[in-house]
């Protein structure tokens, strides 16, 4: 299973239409995950045009977001994968142990919120950020990020520059 992750999209503000990059790995994508801050659920509808979409609320997105599908926080089973995501995952400091501690079953912890990618693993979870495609913020470049997952296991997680 190819799963692409984004987050901290930030329509119509910063996303204007989906990136070639992006566009490029979600027309091979299974499932999309949006770690929230979406702003306006026509992007939604953009990225379900190439594959099923889960979406967590982030703290810049409104009710139509919400109405949408998007709870504050999701778990999911991705070919056995235990899977689950929330906007906005704290501090660095104590991440991956508060991680496994809202999350005691997951496998892998997707977030957003600090628009930095990330992919580390501590206190039995592994933490992925995929950063924000369209508001890079301090990065060098934006980014978002490709998951392939089989027969319950996590065999490659890629940090991907749209550039």
């Amino acid at each position: 299973m190819r799963v692409v992750v984004v987050s901290d999209t930030h329509a119509p503000r910063r996303w204007k239409s989906c990136p070639p990059r992006l566009a490029e790995h979600l027309r091979a994508a299974d499932l999309v995950l949006h770690a929230g801050d979406v702003c306006v659920p026509s992007v939604l509808d953009e990225l379900a045009a190439y594959a099923p979409v889960h979406v967590v609320a982030g703290n810049n997105d409104g009710p139509d977001v919400v109405a949408w599908g998007a709870p504050e926080t999701l778990e999911l089973d991705l070919d056995g994968l235990a899977v689950a995501m929330i906007h906005d995952s704290g501090q660095a400091t104590g991440r991956t142990a508060r991680m496994r501690h809202r999350f005691p079953s997951a496998d892998l912890v997707v977030f957003g919120h600090s628009h930095i990618p990330l992919d580390r693993s501590g206190d039995g979870v592994r933490i992925f950020n995929p950063g924000s495609p369209t508001d890079r913020r301090r990065q060098p470049v934006g980014t978002f990020g490709v998951l392939e997952i089989e027969n319950g296991a996590l065999t490659e997680a890629r940090i991907v520059p749209v550039d």
